[in-house]
């Protein structure tokens, strides 16, 4: 087992997972602490979980990048491209006043969403060519941890130095972290991959759809596509505001930064990475349900959060069980997800299927604002655990118990 853990492969895991975070994180937390800090409502920084919009339709362009290279490479190249206007984007965001250019901020964050999304995209398939198929629970599983390991920097560097640099010079800092995926797609090897013949744009979009559907049917995507949605809708909306949530219980950005990130970064990377191994052995569908069950349940520890205030202990004890949870689950689902996706369709598929993931995130997220305006924080976070049930019954057709189609190694 040590010997499928420390490859060549699963480095570039590392790699892929830390460029990926990078933009994701410095969206949902980074700009929220800084709209909260500038002055901004908690209704509006709400909303502003629609910028993640690009992350759902991303498989609209996705089948362009399984066809058409760039210098680079077919994967490579994109993801170059893609940093490098990341780069740029996240540097300029901190040149705007946002409190009284809300709007422009929307719009250059919808432009970093867009960059984002089509690194994932590139990435994502990138990801799926180099891995064998046994390999996809850890692989993956390790990808994600890296991703979450990202977050440190917008999540908890870039907040302590908004302490005593301007925000200018900490976009601008946050923004060269993404020289890690530029590395990355300039040194790594294109995979080798099956050769796809020439063919039109209609041709292009639509051969990604019909080898699912040949492979598995439509009861079987419509299904699948509706437990993606689910399956971490409640954990996705209970963190959506973690940051303006840990602001109003009266905890400072430094402490925010140096206890509450890292409450969630270490137990999720360790659960993560478990889980990973795990994989190997208990296989992705039992994975599904003993992860997923542990995620619901963590949810509540918010609630008791809420409900007794500004406790340092408590607020590293509760985040760092739920992120644990999280961990665990995320695992299983990205699993899953690999899964679902052949390696000569990767990048549209992987992109659909990981935008049906992120759906619960821009929209049904852009009522948590107004939602804890209406219900308080404790209740919001009691209707969360409920939003997970679904999911969880979605289990018993989509990766049940007994079935023998788990990936092991």
């Amino acid at each position: 087992m040590i010997a499928q853990i420390f490859t060549r492969r699963m480095f570039v895991c590392v790699l892929t997972g830390f460029a990926s975070g990078m933009p994701l994180y410095l969206l949902i937390q980074l700009v929220p602490a800084w709209l909260r800090d500038s002055g901004v409502s908690l209704a509006e920084i709400g909303l502003f979980a629609l910028v993640g919009l690009p992350y759902t339709w991303k498989f609209l362009w996705a089948p362009l990048m399984d066809r058409w290279p760039l210098p680079l490479g077919l994967r490579r190249g994109w993801m170059l491209a893609a940093q490098i206007g990341l780069m740029l984007t996240i540097g300029l965001l901190g040149a705007i006043d946002p409190l009284a250019n809300t709007a422009l901020v929307a719009a250059v964050a919808v432009v970093i969403a867009i960059f984002s999304a089509t690194q994932d995209v590139a990435i994502d398939a990138y990801r799926r060519e180099i891995l064998d198929d046994h390999e996809l629970g850890l692989g993956n599983s390790i990808h994600v941890q890296a991703y979450r390991i990202a977050s440190l920097v917008p999540g908890s560097l870039s907040l302590i130095l908004a302490d005593t640099l301007p925000w200018s010079w900490v976009f601008w800092i946050t923004a060269a972290f993404m020289l890690v995926g530029v590395g990355l797609s300039l040194f790594a090897s294109e995979p080798e991959r099956d050769v796809v013949p020439a063919s039109g744009l209609v041709e292009t979009v639509v051969a990604p759809f019909r080898d699912y559907l040949r492979r598995r049917g439509w009861g079987a995507l419509l299904l699948a596509l509706t437990f993606m949605v689910a399956y971490k809708l409640g954990d996705n909306m209970a963190t959506a505001l973690s940051t303006p949530f840990y602001l109003d219980l009266g905890f400072t950005k430094t402490q925010i930064g140096l206890v509450a990130k890292h409450a969630a970064l270490w137990p999720a990377i360790m659960g993560g990475l478990l889980g990973g191994i795990a994989m190997l052995r208990l296989g992705i569908n039992k994975a599904l349900w003993v992860f997923g069950g542990l995620q619901m349940v963590s949810i509540l520890g918010f609630a008791w959060l809420a409900g007794t205030g500004p406790v340092l202990w408590l607020l590293a004890t509760v985040i760092a069980f739920e992120y644990f949870g999280v961990g665990l689950g995320t695992a299983a689902f990205t699993a899953f997800i690999a899964r679902e996706s052949s390696k000569t369709f990767a990048a549209t598929q992987f992109a659909l299927f990981t935008a049906l993931a992120a759906l619960p995130r821009s929209l049904a997220n852009a009522t948590t604002g107004v939602l804890v305006e209406q219900l308080g924080w404790v209740t919001f976070f009691v209707f969360c655990t409920g939003l997970a049930l679904p999911g969880m019954l979605l289990l018993i057709w989509v990766a049940p118990w007994s079935a023998n189609n788990d990936i092991r190694g």
